[in-house]
């Protein structure tokens, strides 16, 4: 029988806060049982999932993004990017990135010229 973790230990062992742990829950990436008290508690597989979560968050997925690669931790993948839905779900964060790279680089093109406008006005008076 596995030992139930309480939400404390559950931020500690995965690296995260407790406010987070808590966040995860209410976006519904994590559903721990409740015990007789009424307290929550987590299993050894929550923490591989609140992991996992952490990763996908710090490359700039969104909560409701990391969907796919939790459902598929749940169907018993030992890599949660392995099911289809989790590399449609990278591809569609490669071209946001893309646009963005693209946006930005725009951006810099616009603000270099500007740059050496304003350079060359001074030298033109």
């Amino acid at each position: 029988m596995e030992v139930a973790m309480r939400i404390g230990d559950l931020a500690a062992e995965a690296g995260v806060t407790v406010k987070a742990v808590r966040y995860y829950e209410s976006q519904g990436l994590l559903k721990p049982r409740r015990e007789a008290n009424g307290y929550r508690a987590y299993s050894a597989e929550d923490v591989i999932v609140v992991r996992e979560v952490k990763a996908l968050l710090s490359l700039g997925l969104t909560a409701e993004q990391t969907y796919p690669f939790i459902e598929c931790l749940r169907a018993g993948n030992d890599r949660a990017d392995v099911c289809p839905a989790s590399l449609t779900a990278y591809r569609a964060r490669i071209a946001e990135v893309d646009r963005r790279i693209a946006e930005l680089t725009e951006l810099r093109i616009k603000l270099a010229d500007l740059l050496t406008d304003a350079e060359n006005w001074r030298t033109r008076r």
